[in-house]
């Protein structure tokens, strides 16, 4: 059973990546899994192979704590499918539901990461302004250009699962500013390797597959000397990126630029046709209604912003609880 849960809280995490703006981090870290995901990740080091060759696979796997990572990852794949697939139709139905939602899970993610620092002083103080300011900033930059070279697509990996790891912060947005997440994980994975099978695209997904491994590892160890060397100022700086990453999530977004059927980004315009937004502006209810219609959103977006509260603040109580 526990085994199950594991793997629906990686679940949780893989659809969370394939969203632009939401952080599988974020969800880690509400579902109670950062930490030991962290310490996990972190025991992957040269030392494993002297410990497979003394005391056998049974040790490294116990070091390793395999169990919960085949889980979390399995889960994560499954995640990341359904996310391609199921979460980006919604987005296109139903995008300011969708975002309300996610919205929710924020706000109160906030409050869970933000009240587990013990002491208010001036280094969470600053480190939280920081956060914030680096994750606004994030959602405000312009979108790169695709390079399809294997020494960029390396890059894009690290970098990306890196922000995997960082609450607030969206491996998958991260990879639209390098003007790789289209390129990656839609027409390299969904088309070239899933439906047409070519052999170029698999050597192009090891090649970012192993970017990841070298970012992750790398990633992982840091924050895990950061939350036992620094926590109230990790975590201070970790709340700040959820908190900046909100200008990213509001349910109320009106398009900028968009990518058209022919993978042209262009200047949005009220009225046309896209196949996805690349960057978009906040606005007010009123002005979505001009320019989308859909008044029936708004009361479904109110209560599943109620409902993404709900759950991280519901976690959060169950998981008290439990420990008491």
């Amino acid at each position: 059973m526990n085994s199950i849960l594991i793997a629906l809280k990686g679940m949780a995490m893989g659809i969370a990546e394939t969203i632009p703006g939401v952080s599988g981090g974020t969800i880690a870290f509400i579902t109670g899994v950062y930490e030991q995901l962290l310490e996990s990740i972190k025991a992957f080091k040269p030392s494993l192979i002297k410990t497979w060759k003394n005391e056998g696979f049974k040790a490294v796997w116990t070091e390793i704590n395999g169990k919960f990572l085949v889980s979390l990852l399995g889960g994560m794949v499954v995640g990341i499918g359904i996310g391609l697939v199921a979460v980006e139709k919604l987005l296109e139905s139903y995008p300011p539901v969708v975002w309300a939602f996610f919205f929710g899970l924020i706000i109160a993610s906030i409050i869970y990461v933000g009240k587990q620092i013990s002491k208010w002083n001036l280094g969470p103080i600053v480190a939280l302004i920081i956060g914030i300011a680096v994750a606004f900033g994030i959602t405000l930059l312009p979108i790169g250009q695709v390079n399809e070279s294997l020494w960029f697509v390396f890059i894009c990996g690290a970098i990306a699962v890196s922000a995997l790891i960082l609450p607030g912060i969206s491996g998958s947005f991260i990879l639209l500013l390098m003007g790789m997440y289209s390129y990656l994980l839609h027409d390299t994975l969904k088309e070239d390797l899933l439906t047409n099978h070519e052999s170029g695209a698999l050597i192009t997904m090891v090649v970012f597959g192993l970017g990841m491994i070298v970012g992750l590892v790398t990633m992982a160890r840091f924050l895990t000397w950061s939350l036992k060397s620094h926590k109230d100022i990790t975590l201070a700086i970790l709340t700040g990126f959820m908190i900046g990453a909100l200008n990213k999530l509001w349910p109320w977004q009106v398009p900028a630029k968009v990518m058209d059927a022919n993978d042209n980004v262009v200047d949005f315009a009220k009225g046309m046709e896209y196949d996805k937004v690349i960057t978009a502006t906040s606005s007010s209810p009123s002005n979505y209604l001009e320019n989308f219609g859909q008044p029936e959103f708004l009361i479904t977006a109110i209560l599943f912003f109620i409902l993404g509260i709900v759950l991280v603040l519901g976690l959060d109580k169950f998981s008290i609880k439990k420990e008491n």
